[in-house]
């Protein structure tokens, strides 16, 4: 596998490549996500034999950059933005043009969008805006988020395949919103499967800051290998 920084206009990437990838998996990542993507990448070559190229791009402002919608702080003083949309249009118009071009990958190939936390939420709602991406792979995502699960029941999703996780001891937070993080996947889950979409739901041991890379990749690899059947 071939693992490369590059940088589109001021946004660090970092791509890990198969030969001849047939699935394009995209994450935002925080700058110190960095160390747990080489153990990521593993766990998905470990997993499925589908080659693939994995990017991920850093995101500056985690709590901005990926909300969809100003909300007020749920822990500490840092409330939430509203630069999902800003950040979805860097990916369609930017960063996978890009990719494409710079490894000559085809014009149809499957597009993924994955994350961890609030990257996962942020996958989710991206879902709801484009038709661009094949799969949604939403590892121990923030669903708790205000307002979104009324949203998420209410809007059209355009993708087929989506994969939900969360760790068992992630509802059982002291924090009364973050709490509400287990009734809000599995009503989510539910909804998704009453739509007939091809999703799951997987529970993982731990709170929510155990296993983020191997989480994640359990989420790539589903997906991956059920949009490849």
């Amino acid at each position: 596998m071939v693992k490369e920084n590059f940088q589109i206009q001021t946004t660090n990437c970092i791509a890990f490549m198969d030969e001849a990838p047939e699935v394009v998996l995209v994450q935002p990542v925080d700058p110190h996500d960095y160390e747990m993507l080489d153990s990521e990448t593993k766990y998905i070559t470990e997993h499925t034999d589908k080659p693939f190229i994995l990017i991920a791009f850093s995101v500056n402002d985690w709590n901005k950059d990926l909300s969809p919608w100003p909300a007020p702080p749920v822990f500490g003083k840092e409330g939430f933005g509203d630069g999902a949309k800003e950040t979805l249009a860097f990916v369609i118009n930017e960063l996978i043009p890009t990719v494409k071009t710079k490894y000559d990958i085809s014009q149809d190939i499957p597009i993924i969008l994955g994350g961890y936390s609030l990257a996962g939420l942020f996958a989710l709602w991206s879902a709801y805006q484009t038709n661009a991406f094949t799969a949604i792979a939403a590892a121990s995502p923030s669903v708790w988020f205000p307002s979104f699960l009324d949203y998420a029941k209410s809007e059209d999703i355009c993708v087929k395949h989506i994969y939900l996780s969360l760790g068992d001891k992630e509802e059982k937070a002291r924090n009364p919103i973050m709490s509400t993080v287990g009734n809000c996947i599995r009503e989510l889950s539910d909804y998704y499967q009453s739509k007939e979409l091809a999703s799951t739901l997987e529970w993982n041991d731990g709170n929510h800051f155990k296993d983020a890379d191997i989480r994640t990749a359990k989420g790539f690899t589903w997906v991956s290998n059920e949009v490849n059947q």
